[in-house]
């Protein structure tokens, strides 16, 4: 990452935890590059959650979130959430990186950002681009999203639990050449999950590796239980094969760059029981 830091970098934006890939993010090193640098750093934390990830408390600037996703629970509304961390407007005050903070925004009279006592990063996206863009969360999509939050807690819990149980049995089938999902102690990434997650506990997204593109479809083909679909964080389990539906425009060179190899089947493990999850995959793998 630092190498690539020029004098137009604006900010380190990354993913606590990667779709589809499955990897764990060295929170501390990347913003420790990134305060040498005067950077932000913005993260999403769609996957990992609030709940089981917490980045401004390791240092992050801005943390975003899908609230499609987990934070509903449904897949039914569509909307975001951004929060800055305390201070912020510190260091971005004088920052030379960030002179739109820093001067005079003539659509609002001349209002310097820095000088006012608000969040400041969030209040400019308030008051400028959502202004502009009209990018607005409904009022019904905002209560579904409060309803959402209400169990949130609960079902990271169930969602990690049940992947773990997924993942463990992949891990061991024979058709299955890799398995992602950082709570497998054989993961590359297990120690940034047990540094950084809640308990060690790794979200309900993993992905899995067969032969071929042609297997993968026809695995995904094949499930009875899981809804093939691309959103993710549902409370009903999602199966997807990315190389034929998400990342289709991409070659076969560029999908392995990507870390999503044409055999990838990526899978939202939601809230049913996890032996009935087990027995669909296991009849798909069969079939």
């Amino acid at each position: 990452i630092e190498a690539l830091i020029d004098d137009k970098t604006k900010a380190i934006f990354f993913e606590t935890l990667t779709n589809p890939s499955i990897d764990v993010a060295d929170i501390a090193a990347i913003t420790a590059i990134a305060k040498k640098h005067g950077i932000l750093t913005i993260v999403d934390n769609t996957v990992a959650t609030p709940v089981l990830c917490r980045p401004l408390e390791h240092g992050v600037d801005v943390v975003v979130h899908s609230a499609s996703k987990y934070t509903t629970g449904q897949g039914l509304a569509i909307g975001g959430i951004m929060v800055e961390r305390h201070g912020l407007v510190d260091f971005i005050k004088g920052n030379a990186r960030y002179p739109q903070f820093n001067e005079a925004d003539e659509s609002y009279h001349g209002l310097v950002y820095v000088d006012v006592p608000l969040p400041l990063f969030t209040l400019r996206a308030r008051l400028s681009l959502l202004r502009d863009l009209g990018a607005v969360v409904s009022p019904f999509n905002s209560w579904l999203f409060i309803q959402g939050i209400e169990t949130l807690s609960l079902r990271m819990r169930e969602h990690s639990r049940n992947a773990q149980i997924v993942a463990e049995f992949l891990e061991s089938h024979p058709m299955v050449k890799k398995v992602n999902y950082p709570g497998l102690k054989s993961n590359s990434n297990y120690a940034n999950a047990q540094r950084y997650f809640e308990n060690g506990m790794s979200s309900g997204l993993l992905s899995f590796e067969v032969e071929s593109f042609e297997k993968a479809k026809q695995i995904v083909d094949a499930t009875k239980l899981f809804s093939l679909v691309v959103n993710i964080g549902d409370s009903k389990s999602i199966i997807t094969h990315p190389a034929s539906t998400t990342h289709q425009q991409l070659s076969n060179e560029e999908l392995v760059a990507c870390g999503v190899p044409s055999g990838l089947i990526r899978l939202s493990i939601g809230l049913e029981a996890s032996s009935d999850l087990i027995d669909d995959l296991a009849q798909a793998f069969g079939a």
